[in-house]
């Protein structure tokens, strides 16, 4: 039986005609499950920032998932969108960096928050805009199409070339995409339902098959360096629960380089408070402990959750300034709906 499905909410559009100077991004929900069916496509999941591109009459102009103007932090991106597009555009995809074959945030960082990149930034640290999804062309809003009508209608409005790329996908196949992709060192797959529309916000349209545990959580304190350390010894993490109150998940020490410590330390002493924002957890004792304002985001690699709420094995990946904080909650796996 067909689903009813809302239609995708009205764009907003541009001060001055053209395409709209916003569009909420649509976000993959965790699943649990592995599976392949004809009516889903599967995408490679990517370890960078995403990025919504608005091509209209004023110019180029990139946005974070949180609204922010990052046009000027990937200059190469907007040049290449500027010449390789065919009329008004807006599209959706992510901001990568590779180490090897592999994306990596933590090489994406060294770009991250630059509003104007040297040159040299430019050609040490290369960047690439993987292209997966149009929400405006040909002076219309294409969200009501399906998925793989509007990646056709994509594949025909930019000429792709480096650091353009086309997100390729694959077809029916997910589970033996999803064990070659763990092999060969990929943060996952995204699934996508073939003949969705595109829904602005958290969709089990799509889904995420994770390959490593990781996602992002708020910095609600730190602990001194001990011995040789410098900067601070581990961040304390939390999440938002569904009161909206900030939970305890752990601390993590490890990931960070030395620039990192003494960098974001002092960050963190401009947000100090007398008392913990954390409302539930079991946190830790107080001595050596400073709490912050939670207004910074981490992003955390970790194994598994322990039975207490907490992470095990947890590592420092990066700070995500694309992020607010009181959307960050603990991502839980659904099993996928139903064709």
């Amino acid at each position: 039986m067909a689903r009813s499905r809302p239609a995708p909410a009205p764009l907003r559009p541009a001060a001055a005609g053209g395409p709209p100077s916003w569009v909420e991004p649509e976000l993959a929900t965790l699943t649990k499950d592995r599976f392949s069916d004809p009516a889903w496509i599967f995408e490679r999941k990517l370890d960078g920032q995403r990025c919504l591109a608005f091509a209209g009459p004023g110019g180029i102009h990139l946005m974070s998932r949180s609204r922010r103007e990052i046009t000027t932090t990937f200059p190469e991106v907007a040049a290449a969108l500027a010449a390789a597009r065919s009329g008004d555009l807006v599209v959706d995809g992510e901001i990568v960096a590779f180490d090897g074959t592999r994306t990596r945030f933590e090489k994406l960082q060294l770009r991250l928050g630059v509003a104007a990149p040297s040159a040299a930034l430019l050609r040490e640290i290369p960047v690439f805009y993987f292209v997966f999804d149009v929400m405006y062309a040909a002076g219309r809003d294409v969200r009501p199409l399906p998925l793989l009508e509007r990646k056709a209608l994509l594949a025909r409005s930019l000429r792709f070339g480096d650091p353009l790329r086309f997100t390729e996908h694959r077809e029916r196949d997910g589970e033996a995409f999803f064990v070659q992709a763990c092999r060969d060192g990929w943060e996952g797959l995204i699934a996508k339902r073939a003949d969705a529309p595109y829904r602005s916000g958290r969709s089990r349209d799509w889904l995420k098959f994770k390959c490593v545990s990781e996602q992002e959580f708020v910095i609600g304190g730190y602990t001194d360096p001990q011995r040789s350390r410098a900067g601070f010894g581990a961040l304390l993490l939390g999440y938002y629960d569904a009161d909206h109150e900030l939970v305890y998940a752990g601390k993590v020490g490890t990931g960070f380089s030395a620039k990192t410590l003494h960098s974001l330390h002092d960050r963190l002493a401009t947000l100090e408070l007398a008392e913990p924002a954390f409302r539930k957890g079991p946190l830790p004792g107080r001595r050596g402990v400073h709490w912050v304002r939670p207004e910074l985001v981490a992003q955390i690699g970790f194994t598994e959750w322990t039975r207490s709420g907490e992470l095990r094995h947890p590592r420092f990946t990066g700070l995500r300034d694309d992020k607010d904080p009181a959307d960050v909650v603990r991502e839980v796996a659904v099993a996928r709906p139903q064709s």
